[in-house]
């Protein structure tokens, strides 16, 4: 049972509830180390062996044309996230590691509502991909910044970031309103999405993430104890969504899509069910909407605003990490802004 104040809301409680001296939060926020981090080890190290001995013994045998395909796309999402993944687990260990708890008191204001914008707009100073969002907004969390704020850089940071948006530029060459409106509908989401979490989200409804190790121990046992944890757990994660989308990829048939492009609000929520089913990194999604020729330019834009923010590894991530009440709330909240952010900047500039 929460001892927080009546009202009071997930996007302060973390900043005003731990108010003492010391490192923020404190050293025992978290779930107790234990034996089960070790079987977590094992059973991931089992996972990827079992499957390279499965390579080697079988691959001859699967030969289907789809099964083939699954093959394909499985290793395409791996290979493609786990680079930012562990881009993403660095800096987060990076920053629990070396960067002191008053560096963000000084540099993100203290109130949610101003913190979500100031967390929004230094999105686009990261590049990376969201795979790489999730674990360095568990370390801002880890370092005492409100889950409003951390949620909105999760969001933010694959959607806006340099990369992304020169990626867009190339992807549709002559047409600047396609990454203009790709940055506008993307940063106000996150924004809106930030105030509406600092706003009604409950301190229950989201798991700290775990502190790994000695608060105590030198700067670099501290890194390293982080970066290993941190990968381990949402490499599985990762592995486990790729698995998921590749299947829908797979099993969805392509008529079912492109019969649907001539419905214009039928056509967005289409492209939109398309980017969480692919989950296809979102520093390369612009060159795949740039292919969606039969649908209208807002579903085009649906297509890059929601797959950053919602797609089926990142919920994966995001289960690993803060838990499934967590996911239950914050994956539809997300996906109902984004898509009325692509409606509305689609009307207001394509």
């Amino acid at each position: 049972m929460s001892d927080r104040p009546p009202g009071s809301s997930l996007g302060d409680s973390l900043v005003k509830d731990w108010g003492g001296p010391g490192e923020l939060p404190p050293s025992d926020w978290g779930r107790p180390q234990g034996p089960r981090r070790t079987a977590t080890v094992w059973l991931f190290a089992a996972f990827i062996t079992a499957m390279a001995a499965g390579n080697v013994w079988l691959s001859g045998s699967f030969t289907d044309e789809a099964f083939l395909a699954w093959a394909t796309i499985f290793t395409a999402i791996s290979l493609q996230a786990l680079p930012f993944l562990v881009f993403g687990v660095a800096l987060s260990a990076a920053l629990t590691a070396f960067v002191p708890a008053s560096f963000y008191r000084r540099f993100i204001p203290r109130h949610p509502a101003a913190a979500v914008p100031v967390a929004g707009l230094s999105g686009m100073v990261l590049p990376g991909c969201e795979c790489a969002s999730v674990p360095v907004a568990g370390g801002l969390m880890k370092r005492g910044i409100a889950p409003a704020a951390a949620l909105t850089f999760l969001l933010a940071a694959p959607a806006i970031n340099p990369v992304v948006l020169i990626a867009t530029a190339v992807a549709f060459p002559g047409r600047p309103e396609v990454w203009i409106a790709r940055l506008v509908a993307s940063l106000g989401a996150a924004v809106v999405i930030g105030w509406i979490w600092a706003r009604f989200g409950k301190a229950d409804w989201i798991r700290p993430p775990r502190v790994p190790h000695d608060p105590d121990a030198p700067k670099w046992r501290v890194f390293r104890d982080s970066m290993v944890h941190d990968l381990v757990h949402a490499g599985g994660f990762l592995v486990v969504g790729g698995l998921a989308a590749a299947t829908l990829n797979v099993v969805i048939p392509r008529e079912w899509v492109t019969g649907l492009a001539d419905l214009p609000v039928v056509s967005v929520l289409v492209t939109a069910a398309l980017a969480i089913l692919l989950s296809i990194c979102s520093e390369a999604d612009a060159f795949v909407a740039a292919s969606l020729n039969p649908f209208s330019p807002t579903a085009v834009l649906a297509f890059m605003v929601v797959g950053p923010m919602v797609d089926i590894k990142l919920i994966a991530l995001q289960a690993g990490t803060f838990g499934w009440a967590f996911v239950r709330r914050f994956v539809p909240l997300t996906l109902l802004v984004t898509l009325l952010f692509t409606f509305l900047i689609g009307a207001l500039i394509l």
